[in-house]
This record gives C-alpha cells, sequence and structure tokens, in this order.
C-alpha cells in the first residue's frame, strides 16, 4: 500500500516519482526493475523511496492503478448485464486508449510478464469471478484476450475485433 508520506508530497515532487516509476516499469518487467534507476530518475534518496513504498510490487501495483483509473472506465456498467454492443465498445475504448496512451508499455509488460508475479495466487484472482454468470465470465475472457492480441499484434486488429464481435453476439442467443 502506498504510504500517506507519498500523498503528502509536494505536486512536483510526486509527479517527479510518478514519472520515474512510469519510466522504469514501462521499460522493465517488475523481476528486473531497480529501485536505484526509480530513485536517480526522480531525484530522491533511496531512504524516500521506501518511506513512500514498501517494495517494488508495492511501487508497480500503484503506477498500475494509476495506468487503470485512467484508462479502464465502463467496465463497471458492463459487469451488470450482459450486452454485447456495451462490452464491444468498452474494449474498443480500452485497446484505443491503451494504445495511445503513455502507459502503453507499461500495460504490455503487465500482460506479457508481471500479470503472474502481481497475483501468484490465482485461487484467489480466479474465486472472484465466481460471482459472474457464464455470459458475464465469458466476454469478460474475451474481452481480456482480444485486448492482448491487439496490442501484441496490431496488423491484425480488424480481424481480431471482428471474431471478437461475433463471439460476443454468439453469447447473446
Amino acid at each position: 500500500m502506498v504510504k500517506q508520506t507519498f500523498h503528502n508530497l509536494p505536486d512536483e515532487k510526486k509527479e517527479r516519482v510518478t514519472r520515474a516509476l512510469l519510466k522504469e516499469f514501462s521499460k522493465h518487467p517488475l523481476d528486473e526493475a531497480q529501485v536505484a534507476r526509480i530513485v536517480k530518475d526522480a531525484e530522491i534518496a533511496r531512504g524516500a523511496f521506501y518511506k513512500y513504498f514498501d517494495d517494488l510490487t508495492d511501487a508497480y501495483k500503484y503506477i498500475y492503478g494509476q495506468a487503470m483509473q485512467n484508462i479502464h472506465l465502463g467496465f463497471g456498467r458492463a459487469m451488470q448485464q450482459f450486452e454485447p454492443n456495451t462490452f464491444y465498445q468498452i474494449t474498443i475504448d480500452f485497446i484505443e486508449k491503451a494504445g495511445n496512451s503513455k502507459y502503453r508499455d507499461l500495460i504490455k509488460l503487465q500482460l506479457s510478464r508481471n500479470q503472474q508475479l502481481i497475483h501468484p495466487d490465482m485461487t484467489a484472482e480466479s474465486k472472484k469471478t465466481l460471482r459472474l454468470d457464464a455470459k458475464l465470465w465469458s466476454a469478460m475472457i474475451l474481452s481480456h484476450e482480444v485486448v492482448n492480441l491487439v496490442l501484441f499484434d496490431p496488423e491484425n486488429r480488424e480481424q481480431y475485433l471482428q471474431r471478437y464481435r461475433t463471439s460476443l453476439n454468439l453469447l447473446k442467443e
């Protein structure tokens, strides 16, 4: 959990630290990230880093949370009731925002390398989906898969999105 001392920083210093975190975690997966590079880029003492965050994982969760807060809006309403067009549009919006944002490389590393490091207890993570009915669960799985496919293979974006739309409509039947 990000410590209150970080939240109490002057805006300029908080922004410097946030930029340094984004730079580090956009270039290096969590298991290769270094506090030394972060503190150098942020122009803070190593001890200050640990006054703001418990460790690198804590810092990573903070910056990834910022990215999701900035990009991942709208899924709350989609998870209430299955509607193919809503799922499709929210997924498109996420792909557009992620692909064109300063968080693109961070998200790609999350999907390709960091996800397993952040959620090592997949049993607990999996249980969170038990409350979803089959259509919502299927649509959620499809949306995550199409995001992965499009971010890592943008040349075939239209084919992936068409197959996704078709799949969502099949779920509605």
